[in-house]
């Protein structure tokens, strides 16, 4: 094989062609069996270069170091001929095409014939240059794109005699179904082991009802695996080509649409069994979840445990109460909604004055009250549901023990988040309804955060929803569980999206504590328009609230929820003036109404009458004044609300 290099060994200079057409000389620096070529290098502008030539290429350009056994040797004569005839010379053929010399002999016409046709087919042989590796390597490449653009024309034509577009949203509905075909599924089973925390934050995915289905609505809900949710959104392109955006969640546990109540139960709250919560937006499965599910289990629970000798000896008795947070305010549904006010006393203990406890002791005792509550419960129409829950249902299940409270388990059904973000609406009462939900997701939010880190301070004073459930909050062995509901349809992919948002930011900050200072509260520059309110308790953790949630509540947001509280507090105050007021009136008619009976008498005193009539009066004036007064500040603060929900930036505001 050596032999076919002929003279050209590494270190010999040889002339190359470059591919501008320059001629110049380079050494050889590799010899390459293989594919028959060399290597060379030279020098241009002190920069060294090399490149790969055939040997054909270098032969053509130096036929000195040609192999010698390629071409007949000049000394041989040439073969004799049989007949004397005239000799003809061939011309000598130029070194460059052939790259050898042909020397002139006699030859009879049938040799020189043969020799002819030889030459013939040299020619062609020596104009064929070899391809490179390169040129090799790109077509194959050539056809490899080739065969695989036919094999997707034949998919895709395959796929499109199989697609039903008669499908809203088929693209999408095949987007998703090929992502999820190269998933790998892992989801929650019975064997698994359940785990304790102090919070813990699922989510549970609904099967699609029948309104979705009537629509032949998407599924774009995913739950690889048991602490993994993924949502599907559709995006489109500007130039209209549409696509999926894959967004992740992980929580502790993620429930699919085949899961039971039981295994709900048995992952979450059956561990916890103190404070529990569910959220989620309209139609997601939220009053569900509550009232034919995980209050069922837990009162179930309750009983079998009071039954066990280590409860029985303790004597407990079982109690009740069911109560729902309307835009600021609490009524007892198990008392005909009668409205309750929230104190605190000396003691710090909040108390919901007013609030009947009923005693149950079954199972069917808890879910009667639960139906009674329900049927009374504040609802309302929104985009997801005509008949949604507007109001956060509150029931607990209290265990006392000779009177004094051995321990609380509270169930809270919380209204969906969907009103919640429109606190810009026209009507007042809608903007008041939706501004309290905001609120009180987002306290109750703060609270949780709080209750994970073991801070000092707890902004429970932020909301009525919050306040009333602070012993769960700050108490030693308190437990927190909330249950995240979704609906897999794609059109409440978005308020889908807020509830995951919302549940991950619950969670987000037990995960990573290194990066939090505990009991530190933050340091923002807070707009100088927040400042000119009066302090208070209240205030002070609705400003602590909007200070850790700068991205989320602009100021001009914080001075919207301001006026909405000083607005309740001030309604609150006239409404129990007025009270007063009312009974006063009736005690000033039994003293006019003696007064005039005095006057009937034929010597009364007439000055005794006008002095009692004078103080009477003037007793009415003072009060009725104040009264007076404070109904006119009320009014102020109705205009002062309804200016603030006109300078909220939408851009900053989100459903939480």
């Amino acid at each position: 094989m050596a032999g076919s290099f002929g003279k050209i060994i590494v270190g010999v200079y040889v002339e190359i062609k470059r591919s501008d057409g320059r001629i110049h000389q380079a050494m050889v620096t590799s010899l390459n069996e293989d594919n028959e070529s060399v290597t060379v290098e030279w020098i241009e502008n002190g920069d060294t270069k090399g490149k790969e030539i055939d040997l054909e290429s270098i032969f053509a350009l130096n036929p000195d170091v040609a192999p010698e056994e390629n071409f007949p040797s000049p000394g041989t004569p040439p073969p004799p001929t049989p007949v004397s005839v005239k000799v003809n010379k061939i011309p000598k053929v130029s070194r460059l095409l052939f790259g050898l010399m042909l020397w002139a002999v006699s030859i009879t016409s049938t040799r020189r014939d043969l020799f002819m046709q030889g030459v013939l087919e040299v020619q062609p042989l020596q104009f064929s240059r070899r391809k490179s590796n390169c040129v090799k390597e790109v077509e194959k490449l050539q056809e490899k794109r080739e065969r695989r653009r036919i094999q997707q024309q034949e998919l895709r034509e395959r796929k499109a005699q199989e697609v039903d577009t008669t499908v809203p949203n088929y693209e999408i509905l095949y987007m998703i179904r090929d992502f999820r075909a190269s998933l790998d599924y892992r989801p929650l089973s019975t064997a698994d082991l359940i785990e304790e925390h102090r919070i813990c934050v699922c989510v549970r995915k609904r099967p699609l009802n029948k309104k979705e289905l009537s629509i032949r609505d998407l599924d774009v809900i995913t739950i690889p695996s048991k602490d993994v949710v993924m949502v599907h959104e559709p995006k489109q392109k500007v130039d209209l080509t549409r696509y999926l955006e894959n967004q992740t969640f992980r929580f502790d546990y993620a429930f699919d649409d085949s899961t039971t109540n039981e295994m709900v139960y048995r992952s979450d709250s059956r561990p916890l069994l103190y404070f529990h919560f569910t959220m989620g937006g309209d139609f997601s499965g939220k009053s569900q979840d509550c009232s034919k599910g995980i209050y069922a289990l837990a009162a179930r629970d309750v009983f079998v445990m009071l039954k066990k000798p280590c409860y029985k000896k303790l004597d407990l008795q079982v109690y009740s109460t069911f109560f729902e947070i309307y835009s600021g305010k609490v009524f007892d549904l198990l008392n005909g909604k009668a409205k309750l006010r929230v104190l605190e006393d000396g003691k710090q203990q909040v108390q919901v004055v007013g609030l009947q406890e009923r005693d149950v002791r079954c199972t069917e005792d808890v879910l009667k009250l639960i139906e009674v509550g329900n049927s009374c419960r504040t609802s309302g129409q929104t985009s997801a549901n005509a008949h949604s829950s507007r109001s956060h249902a509150v029931f607990q299940i209290i265990l006392r023990r000779k009177g004094k409270m051995h321990g609380k388990f509270s169930l809270i059904d919380l209204a969906g988040n969907e009103r919640g973000a429109d606190t810009s609406s026209a009507d007042r009462q809608t903007r008041l309804e939706g501004a309290e939900i905001n609120k009180s997701l987002l306290a109750l939010k703060e609270c949780i955060r709080a209750l994970g880190r073991n801070k000092p301070h707890t902004p429970f004073r932020a909301s009525k929803l919050t306040q009333v459930l602070r012993d769960s909050f700050i108490g030693e062995n308190s437990r927190t569980c909330m249950i995240a509901t979704i609906s897999p349809g794609m059109t409440s992919c978005e308020n889908t999206l807020n509830t995951l948002r919302y549940a991950n930011r619950v969670k987000e900050l037990t995960v990573d504590t290194n990066q939090v200072m505990e009991g530190v509260r933050p340091n923002i520059q807070v707009d100088d328009d927040w400042d000119h309110l009066g302090s208070s308790p209240q205030r002070d953790d609705l400003k602590l609230l909007c200070e850790q949630n700068e991205e989320e509540v602009s100021p001009q947001l914080f001075t919207f929820h301001e006026a909405v509280s000083q607005m309740v507090e001030m309604e609150e105050q006239v409404l129990e003036d007025h009270r007063a007021v009312f009974q006063e009136s009736i005690r000033w008619l039994e003293d006019e109404k003696v007064l005039l009976e005095m006057t009937e008498e034929v010597d009364y005193d007439v000055d005794s009458y006008a002095t009692q009539l004078e103080q009477i009066l003037d007793q009415k004036i003072d009060i009725l004044t104040e009264l007076r007064d404070k109904v006119k500040s009320f009014r102020s603060s109705l205009q002062e609300e309804e200016q603030a929900s006109k300078q909220i930036n939408p851009k900053r505001q989100r459903a939480l």
